[in-house]
């Protein structure tokens, strides 16, 4: 019977640890939810793009994306994201679907541009740049490639 009560007070123990540890990584990652005002973007492609991705300016996560969503009329991707509030983004800022690295996700880089005039909330950002697939980057050096490789230029 003491042998019982000790391995139940040892595994108590060692979800209490496991417990703290999850409580502490998720305090101390970028995973939570940014609040704050709300955009759009318009993409063409936004491959590997979703919901709760990053949305950055110079490195540093200053929103995430709330959704996605295909306009029926443009064909375009909707994207809907929250921007903190204290980043005044200049409506003449870049969105740009960049990838982090050869494995990792896709997040928005943002570029701010030099406007005076601040994107307002439910404002949208007009300038994009899609999401260029590693797919479409691969066969695109194969194919030159294998132009150089038979002599064609």
């Amino acid at each position: 019977m003491g042998r019982n009560l000790v391995e139940t007070v040892m595994g108590a123990v060692v979800l209490l640890i496991a417990g703290f540890f999850l409580v502490f990584a998720w305090n101390s990652s970028d995973l939570k939810p940014v609040s704050g005002y709300a955009v759009e973007a318009r993409f063409n492609s936004i491959d590997g793009l979703s919901e709760g991705n990053d949305v950055r300016i110079g490195g540093v996560r200053i929103g995430s994306i709330t959704g996605t969503s295909l306009d029926p009329k443009a064909f375009q991707a909707v994207v809907g994201l929250t921007i903190q509030q204290d980043v005044k983004l200049p409506t003449d800022t870049v969105a740009i679907i960049r990838s982090d690295g050869l494995l990792g996700g896709k997040y928005i880089k943002l570029v701010p541009g030099k406007s005076k005039e601040v994107l307002v909330p439910g404002g949208q950002l007009t300038k994009t740049e899609d999401v260029v697939a590693i797919e479409e980057l691969l066969g695109r050096a194969i194919f030159l490639l294998s132009d150089e490789a038979t002599g064609n230029n």
